[in-house]
């Protein structure tokens, strides 16, 4: 029975495997259409500068590199004074993508290591109005990438969903978000790289959103074939790692058009919390505290790992045009709709963060002008969070 409704639900969807490049961001020319941050981390509270971009590229923080890769990193050559933060990147893109768009990024090595939080994500003009999608982000020394959406209340994961990854929490209004985890190995940590990195794809449907993750050695011929003018088909892609069916939630109406952020912050109310940081780095200095073992002082050979090695990011599109763009922002208009790729049987339950939890890159959405560190006395408080 289950097996002939999902054939009549995907039967009345429309149909199109195949995308159409708009955008790519490589080799030197890279970080033209990408805005940096320039600011402290109002969003997540960690204990770092969003350097703007004359200072990014004069302290070396952003580069691209002798492969013709570009990197993101943090600084592991100053020596943070205590009460101080220490340098890093956030980039945003300066176009948005609306529905019907599919991004690719191709990466050697993600930032890990004690106080380390990275991601590669999405975004709405207003947080959580218009929606977000986490498509890399881990902190500290987890093993595994976590996936996740948020969203205004009455959006959700539907039970039984088809992907190889592993479901936690399903109500996208929690502060976790609605949680998927990895199952694949080397998606996060020393191993992605050891592994020659990898890619990860994102399908933004008026069907649902749908995330792939494949290791260099796994990659599909269509990933392999692509280059930045060619369109690509994913109809060979087989099951996402992460599905969020629009069933439960209704892509139109918690999400408008996404821009693209890349960034790493330090410590914060998800890698800093005591119950997310104490079971994995708990012994990496003297004192015990995210923050004081590991931003202050010296940055080497603490943050050598804290950085992106991106080939490229690639923007696609099919179908007819979409909305009318807003004034605020670039549109890369959409055309129109496709269905995934769901073949396996649905996974089981993820025993990962718990929806107490907030694990946004934009956790807060407002300014609070108090140093990050102090989450871990008082920030729950006043961000009404309850730890367990």
């Amino acid at each position: 029975m289950f097996g002939i409704s999902l054939c009549i639900v995907l039967s009345i969807l429309p149909y199109s495997t195949s995308y159409d490049i708009v955008r790519s961001y490589s080799g030197s020319t890279f970080f033209d259409r990408w805005d940096f941050y320039g600011s402290w981390d109002n969003l997540t509270l960690g204990d770092v500068w969003w350097l703007d971009r004359t200072s990014a590229f004069q302290q070396n923080l952003a580069y691209i590199d002798e492969n013709n890769r570009a990197v993101i990193k943090v600084d592991n050559v100053s020596n943070v004074p205590y009460n101080e933060k220490r340098n890093t990147i956030r980039i945003t893109s300066q176009d948005s993508y609306g529905v019907g768009s599919l991004w690719i990024i191709d990466l050697t090595h993600l930032p890990y290591g004690c106080s380390v939080w990275p991601a590669f994500w999405t975004k709405g003009p207003t947080w959580p109005d218009n929606g977000e999608i986490d498509i890399i982000e881990g902190v500290n020394l987890m093993g595994a990438n976590q996936y996740a959406l948020h969203t205004l209340p009455g959006c959700s994961q539907p039970p039984g969903v088809v992907q190889t990854g592993v479901s936690g929490a399903t109500d996208c209004s929690q502060p976790s978000g609605c949680i998927v985890s990895e199952t694949s190995p080397n998606s996060f940590n020393e191993g992605f790289a050891a592994a020659g990195g990898g890619v990860w794809a994102t399908q933004f449907d008026v069907a649902g959103i749908f995330i792939w993750f494949w290791t260099r050695a796994n990659l599909p011929p269509s990933i392999l074939q692509a280059n930045s003018t060619s369109s690509i088909d994913i109809s060979e892609w087989g099951p996402p790692s992460a599905s969020y069916p629009a069933t439960t939630c209704n892509i139109s109406q918690y999400f408008t058009a996404q821009q693209l952020v890349i960034d790493i912050t330090l410590c914060g109310v998800w890698a800093g919390l005591p119950q997310v940081y104490n079971p994995q780095c708990l012994n990496s200095g003297p004192t015990g505290l995210c923050y004081n073992d590991n931003v202050v002082g010296p940055g080497s050979p603490k943050y050598d790992n804290a950085y992106f090695e991106i080939n490229y990011v690639r923007a696609y599109t099919t179908g007819v045009p979409g909305p009318t763009p807003s004034a605020s922002a670039v549109w890369i208009y959409p055309n129109g709709s496709s269905k995934p790729v769901t073949l396996p049987a649905p996974t089981g339950v993820f025993s990962g963060p718990t929806s107490t939890i907030d694990t946004s890159p934009n956790a807060t959405g407002r300014s609070m002008d108090f140093d990050g560190r102090l989450m871990s006395l008082v920030g729950f408080a006043l961000l009404g969070i309850t730890l367990i």
